[in-house]
């Protein structure tokens, strides 16, 4: 297996190439725009690294993981619109840059390129599971906003809604480079149930991060599902846990229309460290992650391979960008 920072290369290499139409520009500048502000590429890099480590030819594979990190991407301009969000990857939205109408359409561009670009492997298999993982990914996201809406959710209903809205791309990504490299069904599912984890472990790193990241490496503001009220792990177990005092301080936090920014993150913030919600989350993030890393270690590759998957497990886990 390579390097990560070579399959990185590769891909950015290839999303750099793609071919966009210079007419009209207003639907292919913001896409083009958006592509280009980078990311961790993890998707994508994930499929190569699957069909490299189970013996398939990653040339093969290239084109089904810029699908993935274009729909991703797709997704992605979509969630800005509906979270009102201004930044993304340190720079302003589509939506902000542009405009609500245009970020929507441009994303639908983004997904239809993105199908095209699954649909040149010519594996039904490959496609099937694109489409299924696509709607759970959309199941995922009114789930999300469902729950803005209630104040009785529950943490399993929260873990799941971040299975369909995150987790099961990063599984996608992983079986879809394991069917083009055209292993058995195990392996493929073992490298799958590794991704979902993995990204369950990503998702819950990303609400710590929210709260007690560094907006310099984090790439958004901080204290952003604060200010939206978003039903996270912190903040429903912090709802279950919360009595008398710190009871009342959270719902009026929760409540005040007039709460500046700095004022509603910092005390919400020192509510979740007085309630312990941090310590929890980083407990279901090593959970996570040590199902990822025992699902890596049952698939047939070389030690050197499962090594490696895990590395970048151990490392999504607890980044600290």
């Amino acid at each position: 297996m390579k390097f990560f920072q070579e399959y990185l290369d590769t891909i950015n290499k290839a999303i750099a190439g793609i071919p966009y139409p210079s007419q009209p520009s207003q639907l292919y500048e913001p896409i083009s725009y958006h592509m280009a502000l980078g990311g961790k590429r993890v998707r994508p890099v994930l499929t190569l690294m699957a069909c490299d480590a189970m013996g398939g030819d990653i040339n093969e594979a290239i084109d089904a993981a810029v699908g993935l990190e274009m729909f991703h991407n797709f997704t992605l301009l979509h969630d800005d619109v509906m979270d009102n969000a201004d930044v993304r990857r340190g720079k302003p939205t589509v939506h902000r840059r542009w405009n609500d109408n245009t970020a929507i359409l441009s994303g639908d561009t983004m997904l239809t390129i993105a199908t095209q670009y699954i649909a040149r492997t010519a594996n039904w298999q490959v496609m099937d599971l694109f489409n299924k993982t696509a709607i759970e990914i959309y199941e995922g996201q009114q789930w999300d906003m469902d729950f803005e809406l209630r104040n009785d959710v529950t943490v399993e209903e929260y873990i799941n809604m971040i299975r369909l809205k995150t987790s099961v791309l990063l599984g996608c990504a992983l079986k879809t480079g394991a069917l083009i490299a055209d292993v058995d069904e195990q392996d493929a599912e073992l490298l799958y149930q590794a991704g979902v984890n993995m990204g369950l472990a990503f998702q819950l790193r990303d609400d710590v991060l929210d709260v007690w990241g560094d907006p310099k490496t984090f790439g958004k503001e901080i204290g952003g599902d604060i200010m939206q009220g978003k039903k996270t792990f912190l903040l429903i177990n912090a709802m279950q846990l919360a009595q008398g005092d710190d009871a009342d301080e959270l719902r009026h936090w929760l409540n005040d229309p007039y709460a500046t920014r700095d004022n509603k993150v910092a005390g919400v913030t020192a509510l979740y460290e007085r309630l312990g919600v941090r310590e929890l989350a980083e407990q279901a993030i090593t959970s996570y992650n040590d199902l990822a890393v025992n699902a890596f270690s049952q698939v047939k590759m070389s030690d050197d391979d499962k090594q490696a998957f895990i590395a970048l497990s151990n490392r999504l886990a607890g980044r600290n960008y």
